[in-house]
């Protein structure tokens, strides 16, 4: 079936007993056996639950992946890829170095000292991740797609062929574009992962990742990372998540619709010195993305002339939350530098231009013109 097609159908006709189209809520910790040595399949929440199960098919079908495993959030999915790295060996990981902060965190005060040494390489630059794998010692090469917050673009064939010749596994962040605009196991990557939160679920009351995997072997190192580690959704999350895939599609649609008329606004301000938005056509990444990608997804980041505009800008935007977070169908402003990415070195974020200028936007499903109005007025009126 057609990708629309399997949203749409997301979790119908799981409960053959009774024949509901929409999956049950399973709110159970644990499992009666049969009998002495015998299951149905489920025997303790940790290791499996049937709402969960049904979303890490409907994951692994969405992407085209052999199994998908759910965790309880983006960063218990990220944190369980590094744990694949076996000890000893090939220890060293290659990350887009614009990467979510909470990335950075994680590997550089917990990754390390597991014995991993992180190299951060823009990876829109295939040659600087080629030299970095010519070097020797990559276990692993992780890419954002775009990159959050500056939207640079990789090239996932180029990348996927390197790594396989050097040995390395390559994990694909899809956050920004789900399977609905990229499929990246057709561009050759391992892995996917998500943060649920954001797109697929897709309405910020959710919190919970995932890590699709290419072949069922890998699969299999996943959901033992999964179990042993502990760190699942629970069946309400599941169940709220797989009603938000149902309309990834259509909300993807408009987002993004959205998102470049926001964008091509932006570009053209007077009090803005700065757009990135892989969907215009002057954006590094246009070309790239459209090669590889149906879409550009709905992030929008900016700079304004001066940072001291973002204190009045955060206060009256109406249109916008001043939130964290983004994919939800309500627009959301945020300000990387204290918000997301404020453990990113001060020397890293300065030569990235991670400045006090820079403002992320995730763009919803309200009228596009009320989006332009609201950043028209509170840009104009900004000291």
């Amino acid at each position: 079936m057609r990708i629309a097609t399997l949203l749409a159908r997301a979790g119908c006709g799981t409960d053959a007993k009774t024949g509901a189209i929409s999956t049950p809520i399973y709110q159970s910790a644990t499992f009666c056996h049969p009998g002495l040595g015998e299951s149905t399949g489920f025997d303790y929440a940790r290791t499996g639950n049937p709402t969960r199960a049904v979303l890490e098919k409907t994951l692994a079908e969405l992407d085209g992946g052999a199994r998908a495993s759910a965790f309880s959030s983006g960063m218990a999915a990220i944190d369980a890829v590094f744990r694949l790295i076996p000890d000893g060996g090939r220890n060293r990981v290659v990350l887009t170095e614009d990467p979510y902060g909470g990335t950075v965190r994680l590997m550089d005060r917990f990754g390390c000292r597991a014995g991993l040494v992180p190299v951060y390489a823009d990876t829109s630059d295939s040659g600087a991740v080629e030299r970095e794998l010519e070097r020797g010692g990559v276990a692993l090469v992780m890419v954002e797609i775009p990159s959050n917050p500056l939207l640079r673009v990789a090239d996932i064939a180029r990348l996927a062929e390197a790594a396989r010749a050097a040995g390395a596994l390559l994990a694909v962040d899809n956050t920004f574009l789900t399977p609905w605009l990229f499929r990246p196991f057709e561009h050759g990557a391992d892995l996917v992962l998500y943060s649920v939160t954001k797109y697929l679920a897709g309405h910020n009351d959710v919190l919970a990742g995932a890590v699709v995997s290419r072949t069922r072997e890998m699969g299999d190192r996943v959901a033992y990372v999964q179990n042993a580690a502990g760190a699942v959704p629970g069946p309400m999350d599941c169940w709220l998540t797989l009603r938000g895939v149902k309309t990834l599609g259509i909300r993807m649609d408009r987002q993004q619709a959205n998102a470049l008329r926001v964008a091509e606004f932006l570009s053209r301000h007077r009090r803005v010195t700065r757009t990135r938005y892989p969907g215009l056509p002057g954006d590094p990444g246009y070309e790239r993305l459209r090669r590889q990608a149906s879409g550009s997804g709905a992030i929008v980041s900016f700079e304004v002339e001066r940072s001291e505009m973002v204190p009045d800008i955060l206060a009256n935007v109406r249109a916008f939350a001043f939130a964290e977070s983004l994919g939800g169908v309500e627009s959301l402003i945020t300000y990387p530098l204290v918000q997301t990415h404020a453990d990113l070195a001060p020397e890293l974020r300065e030569r990235l231009g991670l400045n006090d200028r820079l403002l992320r936007l995730s763009i919803g499903i309200e009228d596009a013109e009320d989006l332009v109005e609201d950043l028209d007025r509170t840009l104009r009126m900004a000291m």
